[in-house]
């Protein structure tokens, strides 16, 4: 086995070959390098799987190093690690006739998405007599002509030269991850669709060894919202005086190359397993397979909080909200619902639990919300915490998150009997409100998304009602016991990479 102290130097790069592993885990943006999250049940999933032997495909921004937040388990014989945007390099020369037809199959691949383009592509790379860099294709004249065809088809009215770095940034990633050396393993599991989901695939098609995916959240939703959030990509379109706005800009672009990054990964996994039974719903209907979907949820170590001291402040309750201090968590919602509850309630008091790091320019503009809301005295941000320090203190969470799979925070809380508010996103309402049945209790209120106001009445019928925040506390206790168990999420996920590693 590979030290750990040689882990964190292995890059895609690197000239000596890890050992075949049992499992190749792909993960885009998160482990090792981010702590709770996708990281932090990965790394408790590779924790307790000690037979099986992992190897890291780490997908990153760049060639940078990037430190390890979390220390890998030592059943994880490789650590690889892939930047989408590499280092610059002087490009090799490709013939024309080698460089003609991929140019041709990446705009296809992104203009069509599904696994039949994405192999086409595989195969044209794979078929070079020397392995290419990136910027080996990108920088091709026969690669320029034939984005600028398609620039002239998609978006004539756009700036050329945003869509130029856009296509050249979406299709660096893209041979990034198809050009990189890929881990040798029996079964390859990618956490997302994506770059992560384009590397299973590839993975699939060159080795034909299974490969399958776990979706937290679907990540084409939440690339969707980012993309329609983001201000960097802006109106590129130049309509003049025109009122019609139904021509393509460029987050047309994007949503599109992710949608067909999705599409291939779809196509190439099997099985296709989602967190809760809605989401199933939702990649069916971007294009998984009917036969190939199936729900395994999260589950977590319930006896952990067991011990815990009830250390709450009766006469100052404490609302909380676990989460990182970034946009598609919406902290601004859940400052404003605090300024309308405090209001209300003056005893109230709030925090938010979760690093400050990760964009810091909104965590500036958060900060400044509290202070312009006057609730400098009764809101603060903790930080990075641990939160078995915490959860004894808490009388309430809430979420107010964008967009969500299925929070561990509130399995979290309700194994410490903690009710919670949270949006109609994900998984929440089926963990607050049960499935139906007999399993209907609830163990807190379920909100509209971005709406301060209807998430400040969730905030006081709960506060202020000590009886009810015990009874949705216990209903949520028991439900975490019954239906999100740690050991037989654990075993499932045992069960089928034994299944997948005998195929």
């Amino acid at each position: 086995m590979i030290p750990l102290t040689a882990l964190a130097a292995m890059s895609a790069t690197a000239p000596a070959e890890p050992p075949e592993a049992d499992i190749c885990l792909i993960v885009e943006g998160a482990y090792p390098y981010v702590i709770g999250g996708v990281s932090g049940w990965l790394q408790d999933l590779i924790t307790h799987l000690p037979d099986i032997r992992f190897a890291i495909a780490a997908i990153k921004p760049g060639a940078g190093t990037l430190p390890f937040r979390l220390t890998p388990p030592p059943n994880v014989v490789a650590v690889v690690e892939i930047g989408l945007a590499p280092a610059p390099s002087v490009p090799r020369a490709i013939p024309d006739r080698i460089a003609v037809p991929i140019a041709d199959a990446l705009v296809a691949f992104l203009a069509t998405g599904g696994g039949a383009r994405l192999a086409t592509l595989i195969d044209l790379i794979a078929a070079m007599p020397r392995a290419p860099a990136p910027g080996d294709i990108l920088s091709h004249p026969a690669v320029f002509a034939r984005l600028r065809r398609h620039y002239e088809a998609m978006l004539p009215k756009a700036s050329f030269h945003h869509y130029f770095w856009a296509m050249r940034t979406l299709l660096g990633g893209l041979l990034a991850v198809l050009t990189a050396p890929l881990p040798r393993a029996k079964a390859y599991h990618t956490i997302s669709t994506g770059f992560a989901g384009l590397l299973a695939a590839r993975a699939a098609r060159e080795t034909g060894r299974p490969a399958f995916i776990t979706e937290h959240g679907i990540y084409l939703l939440e690339r969707q919202i980012e993309v329609m959030m983001a201000d960097w990509i802006g109106d590129q379109v130049d309509t003049g005086l025109e009122l019609d706005r139904s021509v393509r800009d460029l987050r047309d672009l994007w949503v599109r190359a992710f949608t067909s990054y999705a599409t291939a990964c779809y196509d190439s996994c099997n099985p296709i397993v989602a967190l809760y039974g809605e989401n199933v719903a939702v990649q069916r209907r971007l294009g998984a397979a009917a036969d190939r979907v199936r729900v395994i949820p999260n589950g977590i170590d319930s006896s952990r909080f067991a011990a815990l001291p009830d250390r709450r402040d009766p006469a100052y309750p404490l609302v909380a909200l676990l989460g990182r201090v970034v946009p598609i968590k919406d902290v601004k919602t859940f400052i404003r619902a605090a300024a309308i509850a405090h209001a209300e309630r003056p005893d109230l008091r709030f925090v938010v639990l979760g690093p400050e790091d990760e964009d810091p320019e909104y965590a500036a503009e958060c900060a400044r919300l509290v202070e312009n809301l006057a609730l400098g005295a009764v809101f603060r941000f903790a930080g990075r915490v641990r939160i078995e320090d915490w959860m004894a203190t808490i009388d309430l969470l809430v979420l107010t998150s964008l967009s969500e799979a299925q929070p561990l925070v509130i399995l979290e809380g309700g194994a410490c009997g903690i009710p919670v508010v949270a949006p109609d996103v994900g998984s929440c309402r089926e963990m607050i409100e049960g499935r139906g049945g007999a399993d209907s209790g609830h163990g807190g209120i379920v909100t509209p998304l971005v709406n301060p106001a209807a998430t400040a009445a969730g905030i006081l019928a709960i506060a202020g009602d000590p009886a009810l925040r015990r009874t949705m506390g216990e209903t949520m206790r028991e439900r975490v016991r019954r239906d999100y168990d740690h050991d037989t999420i654990i075993g499932a996920y045992a069960a089928l990479y034994g299944s997948l590693m005998e195929a």
